[in-house]
């Protein structure tokens, strides 16, 4: 099992940044893929960006050249995922949540996967 605590979200005025941290503890995977998705009211959710095990990343359009996501693996751990927001909008204000999931060797980590651990999210808010 793999927890997941988000941590970082709160209040901006358009055009501000926030980091957002999500803390991944227990069972250690050799490889796996980290993302973050978010979900606006009356929204359905959607993928933000993506990070593998060897620091690929990739990210939905609507926040490339904006949003930032990397990982700090300390050493015997799954380590600490963030997401640093700049130039935000208020479409960016959302309940923005940390995802994991073990991969194979074979496998793309991509937005479109299955992830198979959530953490219970945090508020981002964009006043314009």
């Amino acid at each position: 099992q793999v927890q997941l605590v988000e941590s970082g979200g709160g209040s901006v005025q358009a055009g501000g940044s926030l980091r957002l941290s999500c803390a991944a503890s227990g069972y250690i995977y050799r490889r796996y893929c980290m993302a973050w998705f978010r979900q606006a009211p009356g929204k359905e959710r959607e993928g933000v960006a993506v990070i593998d095990s060897d620091g690929t990343t990739y990210y939905a359009d609507p926040v490339k050249g904006r949003f930032t996501i990397s990982k700090d693996n300390a050493k015997n751990t799954l380590g600490t995922l963030y997401l640093f927001m700049n130039s935000l909008k208020p479409e960016d204000t959302a309940i923005y949540y940390c995802a994991a999931t073990p991969t194979t060797w074979s496998m793309t980590c991509s937005l479109s996967l299955s992830f198979d651990y959530w953490g219970q999210g945090t508020q981002v808010t964009v006043s314009s």
